[in-house]
């Protein structure tokens, strides 16, 4: 009998491989599953997305892709599919996905690791927007029309209708994110700077969300953290920031311009304030580099940012020194009202206009902050008349 037939995994030297990870059962199927007792329509669903039949053990995909079942293991692994022992549940698309990172591989392209965390970051984020999607998109889409009718036999036609369109509109979007995302490699000054980059990293996180849980309904308080994310995104977006990730109660930016930044956070603390279903926010930010990866941001800089925010008044904006001095060093605030006062002065005396700053910076008290040892907070404000 073939290994195809017996199911067991071996490299034709006698070593028996660990079992892989799949795709197409989707991460809540059990391992060694029985896949003749799923729902009839839910296969034909799962055929209508992945537009082919299920055809391979996970061992005969990564022979048929000349992919040893280690790395197609850690690709897997890596894209986040559940481990589904030697069930035939693959595709020519699971195929040709081993052949083409193999292939990356072998050309040069991308090395072994690099490869893996392709693999990963992209799994990670389409995982997310899938089950965003299933969650709140199709959910509230799908209600069954008919008294008997279930939600699958409504999702069919569905997705039958929309899949084509959002497989278009998914590429195009990435294809945006990947020439900004380019365009950013480009302007940087040298190699280093693509990866150790001076960046303003801002976290603004909603106050006393802590109770709120406690207090709102499950469904009212999807309602609240929705509005914020999409509230806080919009913003970045509009102005020129990028949205690194989202936490419920706490969003994550970075923008190469501390100016740009202070623009949104205080945009962003006037917009919740205006409106009343919303509790305060309160904002830090620091200045300096930091370590990219992943689409995610590391480092000292980000660390301080974050601790700034925790000790950030209500409806509040707190800053680091260095995101003050460049904001001082730019000309958008200037070091102290006296400052701003004598270069008012001195550019009425020349018959010049006065300096236009946007933002005010006031010195805090200076306190330890866990880790960072003491740090000087600035309070980030518009400038009086400022819009």
């Amino acid at each position: 009998m073939s290994v195809e037939d017996t199911g067991s995994g071996t490299d034709g030297q006698g070593h028996v491989d660990p079992p892989p990870l799949s795709a197409s059962l989707g991460r809540d199927q059990p391992q060694g599953a029985d896949v003749g007792e799923e729902d009839p329509l839910a296969l034909r669903l799962e055929g209508l997305i992945l537009g082919a039949e299920r055809r391979y053990t996970p061992f005969q995909a990564a022979r048929s892709a000349g992919v040893s079942m280690e790395l197609a293991s850690r690709f897997w692994r890596a894209m986040g599919f559940a481990d589904i022992g030697q069930a035939k549940a693959l595709t020519e698309a699971d195929v040709l996905a081993l052949r083409r990172l193999a292939g990356l591989v072998e050309a040069g392209l991308l090395s072994e690791a690099m490869a893996v965390q392709v693999a990963r970051s992209t799994g990670q984020t389409t995982a997310r927007l899938a089950e965003w999607q299933i969650d709140s998109f199709l959910e509230g889409l799908t209600e069954p029309p008919e008294p008997g009718m279930t939600r699958t036999e409504v999702t069919y036609p569905l997705i039958e209708l929309l899949l084509p369109e959002l497989e278009e509109f998914l590429v195009y979007v990435w294809r945006r994110q990947l020439a900004a995302a380019t365009g950013r490699v480009v302007q940087a000054a040298d190699d280093e700077e693509m990866v150790d980059r001076r960046l303003a990293v801002c976290f603004a996180d909603l106050v006393g969300f802590t109770r709120l849980t406690r207090r709102m309904e499950e469904e009212e308080l999807g309602e609240l953290v929705e509005a914020f994310e999409t509230t806080a995104a919009d913003l970045v977006a509009a102005n020129g920031g990028r949205l690194i990730k989202t936490l419920g109660d706490e969003v994550l930016y970075a923008t190469d311009d501390a100016g740009v930044a202070a623009e949104i956070a205080l945009r962003l603390i006037e917009t919740m304030a205006n409106d009343e279903t919303m509790p305060e926010l309160r904002v830090g930010m620091a200045f300096g580099t930091v370590t990219t990866r992943m689409g995610d941001v590391f480092g000292s800089t980000v660390n301080l940012a974050s601790r700034l925010t925790s000790i950030a008044p209500k409806d509040a904006v707190l800053v680091d020194g260095a995101f003050a001095e460049e904001l001082t060093r730019t000309g958008e605030a200037p070091a102290s009202e006296t400052e701003a006062a004598e270069a008012a002065a001195a550019a009425e005396k020349e018959g010049e206009e006065s300096p236009t700053y946007r933002f005010a910076l006031q010195p805090m008290w200076q306190r330890p902050v866990r880790g960072l040892g003491v740090v000087q907070p600035w309070l980030l404000t518009r400038r009086p008349g400022k819009p």
